[in-house]
């Protein structure tokens, strides 16, 4: 596999790709995509999730994936994505094995069940687990002790990348749109009640990580009230936070086929039936009255549609963050990530 570094479009510099969103918006979709489209031209890209529900194996038609760094897909370009379910007390294993070299003991407190008590105590801890375990994929480098049994095989051909990184990029599907400054600024905490020791800096170095230029948090919506409201607000929330925002990503954008005039007279129901039938007329199609004023109504809610699509485009606008609009799509398989990763890259995403 090459090791040749091409520019990572809009985000040159950033290694960490957090994708969050409303529920129903196509989050995991567009954070597989966003995958495939930093991985093409050979680079290397780990794709996670964190909540357990093994959405990218079910995108992906693969197996469950396990508590290891397996490969994936392959993108354009002889690029490749490996994915990772990231689980909390495999976390922590890993954690005590590779910094304290517990891990025999590890596997004690995980026979006798003090891993889930631990998290049902705090809940805090699960979330520092995922998150330190994204950090750890982030920053590892080629040569770095790894435990055999998490790390992937990654062939670059005997040659090591100039900047030692194992991945080019991490792309985490990460919880969604109303917990994920919570999610993310868990550490910040952390670092305030252990403000001394391993955990402190620990705890330190990610939040570092997390909020600084080489990590982005993208937010996917589609076109309606709430998710655009809960987009806006997320991004107040994590700016709030000094958590690096990235792009606003718009899924399932319907296509507008009326210009800007003719689209609000259309919305407000001002249509012509009778030139609408001479116009079927033409057509040789059926163009009776009720045919042509059923067509109007139709129109009219097409119509709606779009202008309602315009002002809360406006509203996301006004955020000030980069956007990219998806097409809506029937489609619903694998082919779909590798169309939407091209419409990614097409608008400079990679």
């Amino acid at each position: 596999m090459s090791v040749h570094r091409r520019p990572a479009g809009d985000w040159e510099g950033v290694r960490l790709h957090i994708v969050t969103g409303k529920g129903g918006t196509g989050k995991t979709t567009l954070a597989a995509a966003w995958a495939l489209a930093l991985a093409s031209d050979g680079r290397r890209v780990l794709l996670a999730e964190c909540e357990g529900r093994q959405g990218i194996a079910k995108l992906f038609d693969a197996p469950p994936l396990p508590y290891a760094e397996r490969k994936l897909a392959v993108a354009p370009g002889e690029g490749m994505v490996y994915g990772l379910a990231i689980d909390p007390e495999q976390a922590l294993l890993e954690y005590l094995e590779m910094y304290y070299h517990l891990g025999r003991a590890g596997r004690v407190l995980q026979r006798v069940g003090a891993v889930d008590f631990a998290a049902t105590i705090a809940p805090g801890l699960r979330d520092v687990l995922l998150t330190g375990k994204v950090y750890e994929a982030t920053r590892r480098r080629f040569g770095e002790h790894r435990p055999a049994r998490t790390a992937a095989r990654i062939s670059v051909d005997g040659k090591t990348p100039a900047d030692g990184y194992v991945y080019d990029a991490v792309v985490l599907d990460a919880p969604p749109t109303g917990r994920i400054a919570r999610f993310l600024n868990v550490n910040a905490a952390v670092a305030d009640l252990a403000r001394v020791g391993p955990i402190n800096r620990q705890a330190e170095s990610i939040m570092t990580l997390i909020r600084s230029p080489m990590t982005a948090v993208h937010l996917v919506t589609v076109l309606e009230e709430m998710p655009v409201q809960e987009t806006v607000d997320g991004i107040a929330e994590l700016q709030r936070h000094r958590i690096p925002v990235g792009a606003v990503v718009v899924n399932r954008v319907r296509p507008e086929v009326l210009p800007s005039d003719l689209l609000r007279t259309a919305a407000r129901g001002r249509i012509d039936t009778a030139c609408l039938q001479r116009g079927l007329t033409k057509l040789a199609l059926p163009a009776g009255e009720e045919i042509a004023a059923r067509l109007a109504e139709e129109m009219t809610d097409a119509a709606r549609i779009g202008v309602r699509q315009r002002r809360l485009r406006t509203v996301l606008g006004e955020t000030g963050r980069p956007m990219y609009q998806l097409p809506e799509s029937d489609v619903d398989d694998i082919a779909r990530l590798y169309v939407l990763a091209a419409e990614l890259r097409a608008q400079g995403v990679a």
